[in-house]
């Protein structure tokens, strides 16, 4: 799923928001279809991956399935996105210290 807040940030003479999703795959075709460059993607590879967009790119954002949500709502997405690395990471050190003992 890909969501865009309700952030009002002048760039440019643009008025900016954010864009999110819970992966970067759906956050990237996203961004392929509203036609943004990869170069905007921001904070690659972080739980606050994000591309900012403007207001016309997230009026067609919405048009192509992008939920509007607060900057409340945006907070609780971010903390869920921690809590899943941290689950991951916890997982994997398991795992890794069960071949450790076989």
């Amino acid at each position: 799923m890909v969501y865009v807040d309700e952030m009002k940030a002048a760039f440019r003479g643009m008025i900016m928001c954010h864009m999110v999703s819970e992966t970067d795959e759906e956050l990237h075709a996203m961004a392929d279809r509203l036609g943004l460059k990869r170069s905007w993607h921001q904070k690659a590879g972080t739980v606050h991956s994000h591309y900012d967009i403007a207001q016309s790119k997230r009026k067609l954002a919405v048009h192509y399935g992008a939920i509007e949500i607060t900057r409340s709502q945006l907070g609780m997405i971010l903390k869920r996105k921690r809590e899943d690395l941290a689950l991951k990471k916890a997982k994997a050190v398991e795992n890794s210290e069960e071949g450790v003992a076989e």
